[in-house]
C-alpha cells in the first residue's frame, strides 16, 4: 500500500493512476455495450456455431481480418462488413466487444 500512497502523492503518479482508472473504465464499458451490438436471430448449428456478418465503423483492413480470424473463418469482406463463419455462439459478445464493431448480425443464408 505504501507504493500506491507514494504514487498518489506525486503529480506523475496521479497521472498514471488516473490513466489506469480510465483504461479500466473504458474496458468495462466495452464489455457492457457488447451485448447491445449483437442482433437477434442467431440459430446455432449442432456444434454450437453460427455464421456472422460483422459491420464495422470503417472499411475493413488486414488488421480487422486477422482479429476476427481468432473467432472463426473469415470468408470475405464487403464495403464496411466482414463475413465470419464458424463462430462459437457463446463468443458472440467477444466478437462485438471491440470499439470499431458497429453490429454483429446473422449472415444471410444463400439460396
Amino acid at each position: 500500500m505504501g507504493m500506491i500512497r507514494d504514487a498518489a502523492a506525486s503529480t506523475r503518479g496521479r497521472i498514471v493512476i488516473g490513466a489506469m482508472i480510465a483504461l479500466v473504465i473504458w474496458k468495462a464499458g466495452l464489455v457492457v455495450v457488447a451485448p447491445t451490438k449483437v442482433m437477434p436471430g442467431f440459430t446455432p448449428d449442432a456444434r454450437g456455431q453460427v455464421n456472422v456478418l460483422v459491420t464495422l465503423r470503417c472499411t475493413p483492413e488486414r488488421f480487422h481480418v486477422l482479429a476476427f480470424q481468432q473467432h472463426g473463418r473469415v470468408s470475405g469482406t464487403n464495403d464496411d462488413s466482414i463475413e465470419v463463419r464458424g463462430v462459437s455462439f457463446a463468443k458472440l459478445n467477444a466478437v462485438a466487444q471491440p470499439y470499431w464493431v458497429k453490429s454483429v448480425a446473422p449472415l444471410p443464408v444463400e439460396p
